[in-house]
């Protein structure tokens, strides 16, 4: 379980306890409120099938484990979310020929994140960075991916965060097929301890 405080956030793994937190958040609108995190899990279908459809499936994601991501909290609100599991656990992220894997290392991925409304711009995606690292590396993954946009190329808006964020990070660009998504990598040495919360 990672449990860290940063910034006056703290940071758990989405359970079933955390689910009506996760819910509210979500709830705000725009992408992620007819996503669900269902995208990267069910392809481009998750438009067809519905909001409703979306969150009830990825409500029994989280009732079965292992968790799918981490909550930043302040209080029992939640105000930022990342998806972190095993790439794997996101088969539809090998539809898209930029992001098809880069070698056959079987690494874990950041595939989105959500940050309330009010609360951007707090280093909320930066503190969810650095426990989805430790979270990653806690559960055995050799590495951890990211595939943001690169801000200097595209200005557009992000649910998978900024290149220069994961940079920052230690996280090193592995691959790039298209000018605006770098795929970035950070590895795990081998019989890496991790870290202390």
């Amino acid at each position: 379980m990672v449990v860290r405080t940063h910034g006056g956030l703290v940071v758990e793994p989405l359970t079933p306890r955390w689910w009506p937190a996760f819910e509210n958040l979500l709830d705000q609108g725009g992408p992620a409120a007819r996503c669900w995190c269902m995208a990267w899990r069910v392809g481009a279908g998750y438009r067809r099938r519905g909001a409703g459809r979306n969150r009830a499936e990825f409500r029994d994601v989280v009732a079965s484990g292992p968790p799918p991501g981490l909550l930043a909290l302040r209080g029992d609100r939640a105000v930022g979310w990342v998806q972190v599991t095993p790439r794997a656990a996101v088969p539809a992220i090998e539809v898209p020929w930029r992001l098809r894997p880069v070698d056959g290392l079987p690494v874990w991925s950041i595939t989105c994140f959500c940050v309330r409304k009010g609360h951007r711009r707090e280093g909320v995606m930066s503190t969810l960075i650095e426990a989805a690292v430790e979270f990653a590396r806690s559960a055995g993954a050799p590495a951890l991916e990211a595939y943001p946009l690169d801000g200097d190329v595209s200005p557009s808006t992000t649910s998978t965060g900024y290149a220069s964020a994961f940079a920052g990070a230690g996280f090193v660009e592995v691959a790039r097929r298209s000018p605006e998504r770098p795929i970035m990598r950070l590895v795990f040495p081998a019989g890496a301890v991790p870290s202390a919360g």
